[in-house]
């Protein structure tokens, strides 16, 4: 049978997947990975699932498809590394359907696969594989130096600019899960950004670093990943309330840690949202395949209330299954015991 057709990219449904392809914003990576040559990115752009002006753009820059390729395998292996041990292990599995909802698990697939995208493409950029775009534009002296002595800072400000013009951001008016996407997108893009740091190379006789060169380099993206996921850890649930000074609609959040959970709160911008409760996870579901046949990690959050149903009401029975059959007691208000029959 023939694999169903990637989606266009677009603001408001920039991860309506299959199931099978990468990430949010990024269309599958088709039947060919191979790097283009001349001409041949034409071809490869025609592989990508992209609207009418993303297509003219990757048509008109030769090293875009392949760079979309590097965003759609770094962000699947940093959000999968990252939920390694989680009940949701970011498989492919269901994203079609988890797209359609605001989970905190949306949300970080919006932040993970922009920030993958940002950083795909500065890197791009440093390494001479886009056309319209060379190492970091900064006027300072420094990065000029850096140029001749032969190291090349990070394009960020390039990437940057090029993502949103690819992305097609606008305004969104009152529709609060766009809102929700375009701020989780912007996570990931400002969490590179923040990430941005200088790199110095020391020249001189003997190493004395009697002359000192420094340009700017975007930290490995392990280190975005790992911010992202203490973000999605901490994520707000949001819900939209007008602000009558401005006339439009903004994100308005329960406050986190606050004794009174239903203070409302602006989000902050590094702050991932969401405005669906997860489901557990546990069970096969559309969401995603389950936590059968998976191994637990003990230093992981691999606690007995990830096996029984998230909906169990106090006082109910329930068995689980591990070579012998625990007979599991969930008293009002304590905690939980353990019997063996």
């Amino acid at each position: 049978p023939k694999p169903p057709p990637s989606p266009k990219l677009s603001p408001r449904a920039l991860g309506s997947l299959t199931g099978k392809e990468g990430l949010t914003h990024l269309p599958s990576l088709g039947p060919s990975a191979n790097p283009a040559q001349g001409k041949a990115h034409l071809k490869q752009c025609d592989l990508l699932k992209l609207s009418r002006k993303q297509k003219r753009l990757c048509q008109r820059e030769p090293g875009l498809a392949e760079t979309l390729r590097d965003a759609i395998r770094l962000s699947i292996m940093e959000c999968q590394y990252q939920f390694r041990n989680e009940r949701w292990n970011c498989s492919l599995d269901g994203r079609t359907s988890l797209l359609k909802r605001g989970f905190k698990e949306t949300a970080f697939l919006y932040a993970v696969s922009s920030a993958a995208l940002t950083h795909s493409l500065a890197r791009a950029c440093s390494a001479g594989r886009m056309e319209r775009c060379t190492c970091d534009d900064s006027p300072d002296l420094e990065n000029r130096k850096a140029w001749q002595w032969g190291v090349c800072g990070d394009n960020l400000k390039y990437s940057t600019k090029f993502l949103k013009n690819f992305l097609g951001q606008k305004k969104i008016g009152k529709d609060l899960r766009a809102k929700v996407d375009i701020h989780n997108t912007n996570v990931g893009i400002k969490t590179v950004k923040n990430g941005l740091k200088t790199t110095c190379k020391c020249h001189g006789v003997s190493g004395s670093c009697a002359v000192r060169t420094c340009w700017k380099q975007l930290s490995p993206f392990h280190e975005t990943g790992k911010i992202l996921k203490l973000r999605f850890d901490d994520a707000v649930k949001i819900f939209s309330a007008t602000n009558d000074a401005v006339g439009h609609s903004e994100l308005v959040g329960t406050q986190r840690r606050s004794h009174s959970p239903k203070t409302p709160a602006t989000p902050r911008s590094t702050d991932l949202v969401y405005v669906d409760d997860s489901p557990s996870f546990c069970r096969p579901s559309k969401y995603s395949l389950g936590t059968a046949g998976r191994t637990c990690s003990r230093e992981a959050s691999c606690d007995i209330s990830s096996i029984l149903p998230q909906s169990l009401p106090e006082g109910k029975l329930a068995s689980v299954t591990h070579h012998n059959i625990l007979c599991l007691w969930y008293p009002p208000a304590s905690s939980w015991t353990t019997e063996r029959v």
